[in-house]
């Protein structure tokens, strides 16, 4: 059997303001036209399939069309999983009407396994895969709370939590196998942060769990995986080093600090339980390019840009010293010209005053959102013993509030 993984696919992000709708449907085109053309049997989609919980009619639009497509392809089965952007409610509602399509959705973890357990049918009726169809695990599903415990203590519990999950979920997925003849493939999914993982500046991807020790180790994931695909992060990668458990990475560009990087699909077959993957590239749909310097160089840059034909959209990180006004005013006289489009300016003079000392200049969108905690601190002369705790609490809060929104209508 032939499988694809692909995940992270963020349906409705926008790029400091600018709707992508176009990108999401040449890429959807593009995987459907793939799919076919490569005769993939088998679809895995591991989470953050929408960018966020209540998506528009048009993200909804783009994803119901490509499951409509895929239904008259050689795609006999597509496993959708939910990850963090995702609301569980929203994805899991149309299930058991897409199920009759052989499209099989789990939006929520259950602590019933056999939930996330699904055996997979050729044409001919036999056997062919058992998937573990893990979603994303939030906190509230996998550990309670008690009280006084520390943030060591609350991260110990998360990784236990994630870990047993799996090994529940595998060894119901291994007596499935074992009843269905043993010699089938289980592939499994996961939307997570694993240990060791990379991502990049400007991707969008960030923490799910208090803190940023609770990350997963590979040894976590029972041996009786044969391919693990995981979604989660933006760069496609290997867990560990091992070959079987990988993450596709997004296919779009989250941000500008991927500009340039190759993006891709995870291509697998199956024979028994033995599995061979390959990564393959997946096209670039919308240029971005960050550019850096003064003003000479930034024109520079632009012109080559111009000259060549390009429709990137830009990032500028200015290192001069025009005031504000001027430099927009000579950007704008710069992009008259060609179809370069300015999404960002940052002015390093401006963005290297503190909060503190704060100019008319300075937005806020260059800090993160713990920067500008952290910076709070600083100005209201917090405890040096009490800084650490006080970090980890904000933390903990903005992950309550990110699983919230996951959870509403």
């Amino acid at each position: 059997m032939k499988f694809l993984h692909t995940s992270d696919w963020h349906i409705g992000a926008d790029l400091y303001g600018r709707k992508r709708y176009d990108e999401f449907e040449r890429f959807l085109d593009w995987l459907a036209g793939f799919i076919e053309e490569e005769q993939v049997e088998l679809l895995l989609v591991a989470g953050d399939i929408f960018h966020t919980t209540t998506p528009g009619n048009r993200a909804q639009a783009l994803y119901f069309s490509f499951l409509h497509r895929l239904s008259s392809s050689s795609c006999r089965h597509v496993v959708l999983t939910a990850g963090n952007h995702d609301s569980p409610t929203f994805l899991d509602a149309p299930r058991e009407l897409l199920r009759h399509l052989q499209i099989h959705v789990v939006g929520e973890s259950s602590p019933d396994p056999s939930d996330e357990v699904l055996l997979l049918e050729g044409p001919d009726g036999r056997p062919e895969a058992v998937i573990g169809a893990v979603p994303y695990l939030r906190d509230r599903d996998i550990r309670t709370v008690s009280a006084g415990e520390s943030p060591g203590d609350k991260t110990r519990k998360l990784l236990d939590g994630i870990a047993r999950h799996y090994r529940e979920v595998c060894r119901h997925a291994h007596e499935v196998r074992h009843a269905a003849g043993g010699n089938l493939p289980m592939l499994v999914t996961g939307h997570l942060f694993a240990a060791g993982g990379t991502t990049v500046e400007g991707d969008g991807v960030r923490e799910i769990y208090v803190g940023s020790l609770a990350r997963v180790d590979a040894g976590a994931f029972p041996q009786e995986i044969d391919y693990l695909a995981l979604g989660h992060l933006h760069c496609a990668q290997r867990v560990g080093g091992h070959e079987h458990m990988r993450y596709s990475g997004s296919p779009l560009p989250m941000g500008f600090g991927e500009a340039g990087r190759a993006k891709s699909v995870i291509v697998g077959t199956t024979e028994g339980r033995t599995v061979t993957v390959r990564e393959h590239p997946v096209p670039c749909f919308q240029s971005l390019e960050r550019i850096t310097g003064d003003l000479q160089e930034i024109t520079s840059v632009v012109r080559a840009l111009q000259a060549s034909g390009s429709t990137a959209w830009l990032d500028i990180d200015y290192t001069g010293t025009l005031p504000a006004l001027s430099l927009r005013h000579e950007l704008d006289a710069l992009m008259e010209t060609g179809e370069l489009e300015i999404l960002r300016i940052r002015n390093r003079h401006v963005a290297d005053l503190a909060l503190g000392r704060m100019g008319e200049e300075e937005e806020l969108v260059d800090l993160g959102e713990e920067e500008v905690f952290r910076r709070c601190l600083e100005k209201r002369e917090a405890n040096e013993e009490e800084y650490p705790y006080l970090l980890e609490m904000y933390r903990e809060i903005l992950r309550d509030m990110h699983e919230d929104d996951s959870r509403a209508e």
